[in-house]
């Protein structure tokens, strides 16, 4: 910066006294332009280090989440996995979650009677992956299972094996204890009136207010009630 300085100095001799007002305004126009073009950093430390701290550890499940832990809004989705509105819908939801970091995503089961047995049967496997391998293994055996499902109570065709089938998830299916998960979950969406699925729950964190969303909700209509419940007015 001296350099700058004694160079400007010795340009200044160089120049009448008319020319130097002219050079040293252009020199000081140039350095404004500078400064203001500057790469800066867009969020102060605090912020930046809030940015990437990791999520607290997800409590065991069940019910099985996707997404962070600390979330400020819940979904949770009542679903079938022989539901063709859900096999559409909820790997859309799953990325959007992922897209989406103030909500979490919980599952719940409601096998519909009309898609009996295989609802409940690929309900149990799901349960079971979670069991064996956590929060992530029920999300892809849900995945898998919309995946290969022919939907509407056909099931999974006869020849197409479960990747993550292991002794310990085979254990876990003949056990009473999926069946009866699924069933509680089951008949907790009944005692919630909720008779169809998808349907979706959003609460929010810190007030508890919820609201109900029938069906395959939009990701407008999603940010529409989000907006929602962080109002303080009151809901209609």
């Amino acid at each position: 910066m001296q350099g700058f300085f004694e160079r400007l100095a010795r340009c200044r001799t160089a120049l009448t006294s008319r020319e130097w007002p002219i050079v040293a305004a252009v020199v000081l126009l140039v350095a404004a332009l500078a400064l203001a073009l500057w790469p800066k950093e867009t969020q102060a430390p605090a912020a930046r280090d809030a940015a990437v701290q990791p999520a607290p550890p997800l409590p065991l499940g069940p019910p099985w989440t996707h997404g962070r832990s600390d979330a400020r809004f819940t979904i949770t989705v009542y679903a079938d996995l022989e539901c063709p509105y859900c096999q559409t819908y909820i790997p859309q939801l799953v990325r959007w979650i992922d897209a989406t970091p103030d909500v979490h995503l919980q599952w719940q089961h409601l096998p519909l009677t009309r898609h009996e047995p295989a609802a409940s049967r690929e309900a149990r496997l799901a349960e079971c992956a979670g069991e064996t391998q956590g929060h992530a293994g029920f999300w892809q055996a849900v995945s898998w299972i919309y995946a290969n499902t022919r939907a509407d109570g056909r099931g999974v065709p006869a020849d197409a094996r479960y990747p993550g089938e292991t002794p310990a998830l085979q254990s876990c299916l003949d056990s009473p204890r999926p069946q009866a998960i699924v069933q509680q979950q089951a008949q907790q969406a009944q005692r919630d009136g909720i008779g169809g699925t998808p349907t979706l729950r959003l609460k929010e964190r810190q007030t508890g207010r919820s609201v109900v969303l029938s069906g395959a909700t939009s990701a407008d209509a999603l940010l529409s009630a989000i907006d929602l419940l962080a109002s303080p007015a009151p809901l209609p």
